[in-house]
């Protein structure tokens, strides 16, 4: 997606894409990160971001899941949060419009890169605290936004839960997705010996910046199953296949060999 400055837009967009998957007879459709509004000017997006009861790009994603009978994982949308805090929340919708899960990003994009570019998502939004899985037509479904990937605890904690899939929507800088995108997204999906579907921003936006994309499927070897490309928007399809979670497991039994490392035994 490149989602842009106007959630009505954004909106159409998602509906668009919904009857795409939906005619493509997918089980679920997986959207990335601020799939309702990508905007860096905090005062002019501040307008757009209500309640989640209010919030009118969910609405339409609820309604256009319902009409197609999909699921759809909603990447994140900015949400106001009961407390006046805003969230980077990712929200899973059922077949029947119904909100299955939310997750609030735990993890932070706080960071000065060397190109130049500084983002402080803290100084507008408040992190999480849950850690949430899901059940789905895909199994377990674990879910993360962007900046979590960088932290395998979060994913570690996935995988005690034996999740068979993780989302990990983005709207990754083009600096460090060069540098980092596919590895991290390979090793966690190694470290978890689940599938990881990472639905990305891609392209050049209104507001200015410039995403990574290539949105991935990587399965639980680590191999990678999807790659959409750095530029484009649009639909694709991959099958996940629960045969392959179940040998891989079988083969590296890495989550029931893990053990608690005892904090007493660091030095």
């Amino acid at each position: 997606m490149t989602a842009g400055i106007d959630p009505a837009a954004n909106a159409a967009m998602l509906e668009y894409a919904i009857g795409q998957a939906a005619e493509g007879e997918a089980a679920m459709l997986f959207t990335p990160e601020m799939s309702g509004l990508l905007d860096r000017n905090r005062k002019r997006a501040a307008s757009h971001i209500v309640a989640e009861a209010d919030n009118p790009v969910l609405a339409r994603a609820r309604a256009a899941a319902a009409r197609h009978g999909i699921w759809v994982a909603l990447g994140s949308l900015a949400v106001a949060r009961e407390d006046g805090a805003w969230a980077n929340r990712s929200l899973l919708i059922g077949p029947d419009g119904s909100i299955a899960a939310r997750y609030d990003k735990i993890h932070m994009f706080d960071v000065e890169l060397a190109s130049g570019e500084t983002w402080k998502e803290s100084s507008a939004y408040s992190p999480g605290e849950q850690v949430v899985s899901a059940d789905t037509p895909l199994g377990k479904l674990g879910l993360a936004i962007c900046y979590d990937v960088r932290f395998p605890a979060l994913f570690g904690a996935l995988g005690d839960r034996a999740c068979d899939a993780i989302a990990v929507p983005a709207a990754f800088t083009v600096p460090t997705g060069k540098a980092h995108w596919h590895l991290m997204l390979r090793a966690r999906a190694v470290e978890a010996s689940a599938y990881v579907i990472a639905a990305a921003q891609a392209g050049s936006h209104e507001d200015g910046r410039q995403t990574f994309g290539h949105s991935l499927v990587v399965d639980p070897w680590g191999e990678v199953v999807l790659d959409m490309g750095g530029e484009e928007a649009g639909v694709a399809f991959a099958k996940i296949d629960p045969g392959r979670i179940a040998e891989v497991r079988a083969q590296l039994p890495s989550l029931a060999n893990r053990r608690a490392i005892p904090r007493s035994s660091m030095t």
